[in-house]
C-alpha cells in the first residue's frame, strides 16, 4: 500500500531506503545492531579467556635467605661491660728528710727499682761529725762511770770498818746512777746521729719505675720542698678502678663471698687479646649522684700492656646462670604483642613463638618459651611473616673470605 509516494511496509520513500521511516513493529536500528554485536564479540573473548585460554602456572613463594642459630643449654656467664683507668697500684714521691746538698745521683729515668736499691746520696758530713762527737762523749761517761764504781767500792768497805758514815757512802752511789744515766744518754745520741746519717742514703721503699729526676748532684734538698726528687710507680701489679650500676651491687658481692671474682681489660693499645685480673677493692659508698659504685681491680701485668694512666674497657662476670637457655640477642624481635624468635621448622618455614627474656647481654639473650636445640632465625627476620620460607645464607665471615679470594683469584 502507498501513502503520498511512501511504502509504509518497507520503509521507502519514492523508492528509497529512509531510516527511522518505518512504522511497523520489529525494526531495530542498524546502529544499536552494531553495539549488541560488539558487546557480544567482547563477551566471547572475555569467556574464552577465562576459562578455554590456557592458564599461567603459579609463582613459587618466594625464600627469604636468613641465618640461624641453634638454643644452647647451659652455664651463661652475665658480663658487664664499663670503662676502667689505669692506676699505680702504689707511688711514691721521694722526698728528703733533711736539708742537705745532693752528692750523687744513682738512678736513670725511666729505671725499674727494686725496695732497698739506692736512688741518691746526700752530703752527711756534719751528721758525721756529730755521730763521732756523741760517740767520744760516750766513752768519756763510761770512764767516769768505773771511776764512779770504784770510789763506791771502797766507800762501802770503808763503811764495814766504821772509818766514814753511811751518808759518804750514799754520795757515791748517786754518782755511779747519774753516769749510768748520762751513758744511756749518749748511746741515745749516738742512734740519733746514725739515723741522722742514715738519711743521706736515700733509698727505694717499693719496687717500681721511676719518673723524672728532678734533683741534681749540688742541689740543694729540703724536706719541705714542693718538687719531689723522684717519683716511684709500682706498675707490677698495676690497678685498674671502675664503675658499675648499684644494681649490680647484691650479685657483684654473693659472686665475692663465692670466691675471687675474675675480670679481664682490653688495654688500649691495638690488640685484641684482654687481660685477666680480679677484684680487689670495692668501695663502701654508692654515689647517690649517679647510682654507681667504685670497684678496683688488681692485675700482674707481668707485660706491661696497662699503663698508669691509660684507658682500658672492663668485663666484669658478676653472675653465672646455671643450665639457662641462651641464643644470639639478635635473634629476639620485638612486636606489637611483645618478644618472640622466629622458629624454623622442619619444612623450612618459620614460625613466631613468643618468649620470655630474663636477661640480655652482648653475647647472648637468656629466654624462656622455647626447648633447647631449636633453630632460630638470628638475621634476616625484617623480611619474614609467619610461615615464610627460609633458607640459611652464608656466614657474613665465608662471604668476605670468599669475595677477597675472588679479588685475588683476579689480580
Amino acid at each position: 500500500m502507498k501513502t503520498n509516494g511512501i511504502d509504509q511496509a518497507k520503509g521507502f520513500v519514492d523508492g528509497k531506503w529512509s531510516p527511522g521511516m518505518g512504522t511497523g513493529k520489529g525494526r531495530v536500528s542498524p546502529w544499536v545492531l552494531a553495539v549488541v554485536l560488539a558487546a557480544l564479540a567482547a563477551g566471547g573473548w572475555y569467556g574464552w579467556r577465562a576459562w578455554l585460554a590456557p592458564k599461567p602456572a603459579a609463582k613459587a613463594p618466594a625464600t627469604v635467605v636468613v641465618s640461624t642459630a641453634v638454643v644452647q643449654q647451659g652455664d651463661v656467664p652475665l658480663k658487664v661491660s664499663a670503662n676502667g683507668t689505669v692506676s699505680a697500684l702504689s707511688t711514691v714521691e721521694v722526698r728528703p728528710q733533711v736539708s742537705s746538698t745532693v752528692r750523687a745521683v744513682h738512678i736513670k729515668e725511666g729505671q725499674t727499682v727494686k725496695p732497698g736499691d739506692l736512688l741518691f746520696t746526700l752530703d752527711t758530713r756534719m751528721d758525721e761529725a756529730n755521730l763521732a762527737r756523741a760517740q767520744a762523749q760516750l766513752m768519756r761517761d763510761q770512764a767516769d762511770l768505773s771511776d764512779a764504781r770504784r770510789t763506791l767500792a771502797r766507800s762501802n768497805e770503808l763503811l764495814q770498818r766504821n772509818f766514814i758514815s753511811k751518808s759518804a757512802v750514799d754520795t757515791a752511789q748517786a754518782k755511779v746512777d747519774g753516769f749510768e744515766a748520762t751513758i744511756r744518754a749518749d748511746q741515745a745520741a749516738i742512734e740519733a746521729g746514725r739515723v741522722a746519717v742514715s738519711y743521706g742514703a736515700i733509698r727505694a721503699t717499693i719496687a717500681g719505675r721511676t719518673g723524672v729526676i728532678n734533683m741534681f748532684p749540688g742541689s740543694l734538698v729540703m724536706p719541705n720542698s714542693a718538687l719531689p726528687m723522684v717519683t716511684i710507680a709500682q706498675i707490677q701489679p698495676i690497678a685498674v678502678t671502675f664503675t658499675l650500676p648499684e644494681r649490680q651491687l647484691a650479685a657483684l658481692r654473693e659472686a665475692m663471698h663465692a670466691g675471687p671474682v675474675t675480670v679481664t681489660a682490653l688495654p688500649n693499645d691495638g690488640s685484641k687479646s684482654p687481660v685477666t685480673g680480679k677484684i680487689s677493692f670495692v668501695d663502701n659508698t654508692v654515689d647517690p649522684q649517679y647510682g654507681s659504685i667504685r670497684i678496683k681491680a688488681q692485675f700482674g701485668n707481668e707485660e706491661q700492656r696497662l699503663w698508669p694512666g691509660t684507658y682500658a674497657n672492663v668485663d666484669v662476670v658478676v653472675q653465672t646462670l646455671k643450665g639457662a637457655l641462651s641464643v644470639p640477642p639478635q635473634a629476639v624481635v620485638t612486636g606489637p604483642e611483645g618478644r618472640f624468635v622466629y622458629v624454623v621448622q622442619p619444612d623450612n618455614r618459620v614460625k613466631p613463638v613468643p618468649v620470655k627474656v630474663q636477661v640480655s647481654t652482648a653475647g647472648a639473650a637468656v629466654i624462656e618459651g622455647v626447648p633447647p636445640g631449636t633453630r632460630v632465625v638470628v638475621e634476616g627476620a625484617q623480611n619474614l611473616r609467619a610461615g615464610s620460607l627460609v633458607r640459611e645464607g652464608a656466614p657474613a665471615a665465608k662471604a668476605v673470605a670468599a669475595s677477597a679470594a675472588a679479588a685475588d683469584a683476579k689480580h
